[in-house]
């Protein structure tokens, strides 16, 4: 017959289990603080439901951990032993959760664009990026307030601003085109001709007026009299075939290029305006951010 196999004797167990350690965490703040009312303030607790976890957890282990006087309380010499390896064992796995959270920081980035650059832009050409790079948690954050690149919230920021060519850094200009839906013309016209249909702009009419006289129109024959707040409504309102517009050509970019929009037959007007790629000193040299960094500066290169 074969032998049995011995299997290695498992350890003894460490004495009876505690039964919950929330009455663990609530000792070692209040022993920290010497107050039941501190230690509730920094657990988000009242001071009963403190008080109350740290009796069972006395009743649990067999003897006081705090003296409780009317005005203040006193921890014995047993709490406070206890108290000292708490505070010891907590900020062992503070530390390690924090070496856990770094660890999974390597393979999450977090791109923070605005709303219109992320609906009309970023989302439909985001595959391209993540076919190559299938390993990262790519987290986008829709927003048009400025953000905090410092911060662990943001890895990655796009944002359309003012374009100072002086200032050295990399920038991508972007250009103001007219379009419209294929269900006013299925073809390419002549600003002139496109002047009976409703002139639709971004916030102001004011880049609407500046075409119109550099192609020697009359104002007074368009009608101005439909604005939206963000750009991105603006394509859309286009593509709904609400009117003509002058748009961002980025955000226009993949409605044209299937067809939802038919671009004007002008010459677009510059722009003062574009798109920088913004990172932190510290995390741009992140593998992370210069594989989206690379791809996205290839991207806004090639128009």
């Amino acid at each position: 017959m074969p032998r049995a196999r011995r299997t290695a004797p498992l350890p003894p167990a460490p004495g009876p289990p505690l039964r919950s350690l929330s009455g663990l965490i609530d000792f070692e703040c209040a022993a920290r603080w010497l107050s039941f009312q501190r230690a509730a303030l920094e657990l988000h607790k009242t001071p009963a439901a403190v008080s109350q976890q740290i009796k069972h957890l006395e009743d649990a282990l067999g003897f006081a951990l705090f003296a409780r006087y009317p005005r203040r309380i006193a921890i014995t010499a047993r709490g406070h032993a206890l108290a000292a390896t708490l505070t010891r064992v907590l900020g062992e796995l503070h530390a390690k959760v924090e070496s856990l959270r770094q660890d999974d920081a390597e393979l999450v980035l977090r791109v923070s664009t605005t709303h219109s650059f992320a609906m009309k832009w970023l989302v439909p050409k985001l595959h391209h990026f993540t076919q190559r790079h299938a390993q990262l948690d790519l987290r986008v954050e829709a927003t048009d307030h400025p953000v905090e690149l410092d911060g662990d919230a943001c890895d990655v920021a796009v944002r359309y601003c003012r374009i100072d060519d002086a200032d050295g850094r990399a920038a991508y200009r972007d250009r103001l085109i007219v379009v419209y839906s294929p269900a006013i013309a299925a073809r390419p016209r002549p600003l002139g001709e496109l002047l009976r249909h409703p002139l639709l702009y971004e916030a102001t009419p004011e880049l609407w007026l500046r075409l119109l006289a550099a192609n020697r129109l009359d104002a007074r024959r368009a009608d101005l009299a439909r604005g939206y707040s963000h750009a991105g409504l603006l394509v859309q309102a286009a593509v709904a075939g609400l009117g003509v517009a002058l748009v961002p050509h980025t955000l226009a970019h993949e409605d044209l290029a299937h067809g939802r929009l038919v671009m004007g037959a002008c010459t677009p007007l510059p722009s003062a305006y574009g798109y920088r790629v913004l990172s932190s000193p510290d995390k741009r040299t992140l593998a992370k951010v210069q594989w989206f960094t690379d791809w996205i500066s290839a991207e806004l290169a090639a128009g």
